[in-house]
């Protein structure tokens, strides 16, 4: 009896490890693809924008997987505290990731409609924004691979300074399309582009708020941190 016991254990424990390994390869998918369509942008990289999208098959793929192991753990291993925690949050956690890919796809596609090679709008702005909501994903992702609730505290603090580069952002485009009419096209494409990056960085902070939830037990306190009259633009 000792020995099923023990083998029933490692069992529940391999199995644990792989819902971790798939989460944690679905992020650094879905990191790729953000840092590929940021580049996609900046770089007027083709290459790089046409790659994002091809990386979504295996993004769902991971999602459906994820979700099937994490109902399977869930049905027949009964996990109690920080485990039913864990396997929860992973199952959640995917849908961000999902959703940020898409964003990422998003953005990819839109690079490939407009062309800065004039130099009229700076994309100084654009990028800064780019690498903090990229800091944020992978801190995010750490804090989800490593149970790191400091981390994930981090990560949702941050989420202030992304708005902030947003409203700054929306702001200058507006100024653009007002000053030459022929910055209104690609300006339209930036401003979509700045709002799913700034989707992105709240799904960041969505996985940072279920991993503190996964380590602690606890909820974060007080209101999400929010940056100074962030402006709506509809990004789908």
């Amino acid at each position: 009896m000792v020995r099923n016991g023990t083998h029933t254990v490692k069992s529940y424990e391999q199995e644990l490890g792989q819902l971790r390994a798939m989460v944690a390869r679905m992020g650094g998918i879905v990191e790729s693809q953000v840092a590929r369509a940021l580049s996609a942008v900046a770089e007027h990289d083709g290459d790089a924008a046409r790659l994002v999208p091809e990386q979504d098959p295996e993004v769902d793929a991971l999602e459906r997987d994820v979700e099937a192991l994490a109902i399977r753990l869930l049905a027949l291993r009964a996990p109690m505290a920080g485990d039913l925690r864990e396997i929860v949050t992973a199952m959640k956690m995917t849908g961000d990731l999902e959703r940020i890919g898409d964003y990422a796809a998003s953005i990819a596609r839109r690079s490939l409609r407009f062309d800065l090679a004039d130099g009229r709008i700076s994309l100084s702005g654009l990028r800064s924004m780019g690498r903090l909501v990229q800091e944020n994903l992978r801190r995010a992702i750490d804090a989800a691979t490593q149970q790191d609730a400091d981390r994930a505290m981090e990560v949702w603090h941050s989420d202030q300074a992304v708005d902030d580069y947003y409203t700054a952002l929306f702001r200058s485009l507006v100024t653009y399309m007002m000053e030459d009419p022929r910055n209104i096209g690609p300006c339209t494409h930036l401003l979509f582009i700045a709002k799913n990056l700034e989707r992105i960085g709240d799904h960041a902070t969505n996985i940072a708020e279920r991993v503190y939830y996964s380590v602690t037990g606890d909820n974060m306190t007080g209101s999400r941190p929010r940056g100074t009259g962030t402006s709506s633009v509809d990004a789908s």
